[in-house]
């Protein structure tokens, strides 16, 4: 590494409505490195990463590139001197193709029209870098998985030649094998000089990818050191200021349970070839296996979003529901924690009051009209069950860090007072103590009686969590384990279909 930072803070502070979500900062990362940022959810991450792309301004502080000082009024102007950030909430267009959005800032022109022949091949090109050659340029990027979408957006990152690469929970969607690219990639970019920043809330990533790390907490720059001069129990210290506890909440004893969902033969298209299961009252039933294997699809089948499903389905008496609306209001009421809280879970332009309230306004109405005192004390509620760090409620919902905003999702589910909870992998871009708070809000849900049926890419999860893991291949379910039966090698095996035949 030179003595001259390619990035170099001093003094960087930034409030929002009263919040300070940086204060003092002074932070530095070096050419040809791969620098950590750490820190819980509402640390301040993302605002130092908007600050050094453009897309905000600091209230005081001072920003050099290269050791010369640097002001980007914009996230296009910060591009041009070769920062460009990937953040965690995808920018994509999804009614454009991936060519149209690989291209979008600066496409090839040709007669002063663009040129579609040079963009196809462009991102073919940077396509082929992130080993995503099964995407047609020319596919709508709504008709992409969301771990697709993630490299497309990587790739679209790329074609901007950047010397400060910005990656905010760059692999929170991805399967195993373009997670693997991911690392390469990244190998890659350090060996050009390219300098790396990456926010990640998996520990094993960053002790795989990174040279240093910086913790923040509260909004201060805590403590810089090179990789492996702290283990992890005292890099969690920094970031959350205390020791941690156990990470996941005491299992009850196995028991019997009395069914609350019984799914019979389940199937949907390519997606579920027939699905069997039963979740009990007050069960955590976890579903496992790899990204893509039918775990969204059947989630959104017991929702009642998609059309055409066969099979049956039996709780307390009724069928699938045909529709959201009637799952939340059914007997017994069903939620849905989506898997992308951006697109699926918020409405980002409405303030956090609104989008906490936005599936329970038969709670907060009389008579048909919004009751103020109901609204308000839901809305309290609401931030008080989750402890949702919060300024004003009225503010818009998309001001709050990753991890409060998936609290918000998580507490507009629960104001309906669900019977049976359906979670996608809630804790995905979330920082470790926040995951906890989930976890244990899980684990007395259900020894209140509820019913949850989670499915999550982290397979310590499912160990800690669930009391049975269902691993779902091609459509199927291929392994049901129950007590120490859940294992990691247990859970792999199966999610790659070895020793499942009967």
């Amino acid at each position: 590494m030179t003595s001259t930072p390619i990035i170099d803070l001093r003094g960087i502070s930034k409030a929002y409505a009263g919040i300070q979500a940086l204060d003092a900062v002074d932070f530095a990362a070096h050419r040809g490195s791969v620098h950590a940022i750490l820190g819980e959810n509402g640390a301040g991450k993302s605002t130092l990463i908007k600050i050094i792309s453009g897309v905000v301004a600091p209230d005081a502080g001072e920003l050099r590139l290269g050791g010369r000082l640097a002001r980007f009024p914009n996230p296009s102007a910060a591009n041009a001197a070769g920062v460009v950030c990937m953040f965690q909430e995808l920018s994509l267009i999804p009614d454009l193709s991936v060519a149209d959005n690989i291209s979008i800032s600066d496409p090839p022109r040709r007669f002063g029209l663009i040129d579609r022949r040079a963009q196809g091949a462009r991102a073919a090109d940077l396509l082929a870098r992130v080993r995503c050659e099964d995407v047609d340029p020319r596919t709508l990027v709504r008709d992409l998985s969301l771990s697709r979408r993630q490299m497309v957006e990587i790739a679209k990152a790329l074609g901007r030649d950047p010397q400060v690469l910005i990656l905010d929970e760059a692999t929170s969607a991805l399967t195993a094998r373009d997670v693997q690219t991911v690392y390469d990639l990244l190998g890659h970019l350090k060996a050009e000089g390219v300098t790396v920043l990456f926010i990640s809330h998996r520990m094993n990533e960053v002790e795989t990818l990174c040279d240093r790390l910086s913790v923040f907490r509260n909004g201060r720059h805590i403590e810089t050191f090179a990789k492996g001069e702290r283990s992890d129990a005292e890099i969690v210290r920094l970031m959350i200021g205390r020791d941690v506890t156990a990470k996941y909440p005491p299992k009850p004893a196995p028991q019997e349970r009395p069914p609350v969902l019984t799914v019979t033969d389940l199937s949907w298209e390519a997606a579920l070839k027939g699905v069997s299961l039963t979740l009990g009252k007050g069960e955590i039933l976890g579903i496992g296996g790899l990204d893509g294997q039918g775990q969204k699809e059947l989630l959104l089948a017991l929702f009642g979003v998609l059309k055409g499903v066969r099979g049956s389905v039996d709780m307390a008496g009724q069928g699938l529901p045909s529709s959201p609306a009637l799952a939340k209001s059914g007997h017994p009421r069903i939620a849905l924690i989506p898997e992308d809280r951006k697109t699926e879970g918020l409405l980002l332009p409405l303030s956090i009051a609104d989008n906490l309230v936005a599936a329970a306004f038969d709670r907060i109405t009389r008579s048909g009209v919004i009751d103020p005192a109901r609204l308000e004390a839901a809305v309290q509620n609401g931030i008080a069950r989750l402890q949702i760090k919060v300024g004003n409620p009225r503010d818009p919902v998309r001001t709050l860090s990753g991890g409060n905003q998936q609290k918000v999702v998580i507490a507009k589910w629960l104001m309906t007072d669900p019977d049976i909870i359906l979670m996608n992998d809630p804790t995905r871009g979330i920082d470790i103590g926040t995951k906890q708070e989930i976890f244990r809000m899980m684990r007395d849900l259900a020894d209140g009686g509820k019913s949850i049926l989670f499915y999550s890419s982290d397979y310590a999860e499912l160990i800690g969590c669930a009391d049975r893991v269902l691993v779902l291949y091609d459509g199927q379910v291929v392994r049901d384990l129950a007590g120490d039966a859940i294992t990691e090698e247990a859970i792999v095996g199966a999610s790659l279909n070895i020793g499942t035949a009967a």
